[in-house]
């Protein structure tokens, strides 16, 4: 399956809590990519965490380090890249995600909202009723989540092992046929 993708990274995008960075690892560990979480590398590429970068440089800021941060990491192959939610705002952004191959998670919000309810560690979601926050952010979203090449459904009871499997299954079916020389 990595000899099909030929080196091209995986880029999997959709809403915070949607099991970006543990669906990420598995993915790569089948295609023999290494993987990288784009919150943790900007988290260890300014010495903060995106809590406190968005306390200190609000959203826009944060957007911007984020956007940078993605144009050096698609330089490289051979990656399953978990993204933050909220990467696919800028258009700058999807020309960088169009090297790869685009993976949408989509999990309901009921189900998104029982996995971040107790979650205070995520700045868009210091809000006082989560679900409707999570609500209009899927709605801001879902057009933008959309262009994906994928667009993996999940159910509740799905298991990480079951949306790996999904995507993998899936993946050939996207794949644009190399031409033949």
């Amino acid at each position: 399956m990595g000899s099909l993708l030929q080196g091209v990274n995986l880029y999997l995008i959709g809403m915070m809590g949607v099991g970006k960075t543990t669906i990420g690892p598995l993915l790569a560990k089948h295609l023999g990519y290494g993987f990288l979480d784009l919150d943790g590398v900007i988290a260890k590429a300014t010495g903060k965490s995106i809590n406190q970068l968005f306390a200190e440089e609000g959203e826009a800021g944060f957007r911007q380090i984020e956007s940078d941060v993605l144009s050096q990491v698609c330089a490289f192959t051979k990656l399953t890249i978990a993204t933050g939610g909220g990467i696919v705002l800028r258009r700058e952004n999807w020309g960088y995600l169009h090297h790869g191959l685009i993976v949408w998670i989509d999990v309901p919000v009921e189900l998104i909202y029982k996995r971040l309810a107790e979650d205070t560690t995520r700045p868009l979601l210091q809000d006082s009723d989560l679900k409707v926050k999570l609500r209009s952010l899927l709605e801001q979203r879902t057009p933008l989540y959309s262009q994906a090449d994928l667009h993996i459904i999940v159910q509740e009871g799905d298991t990480p092992e079951d949306i790996a499997k999904r995507i993998l299954e899936a993946i050939p079916g996207v794949l644009k046929p190399q031409a033949s020389h």
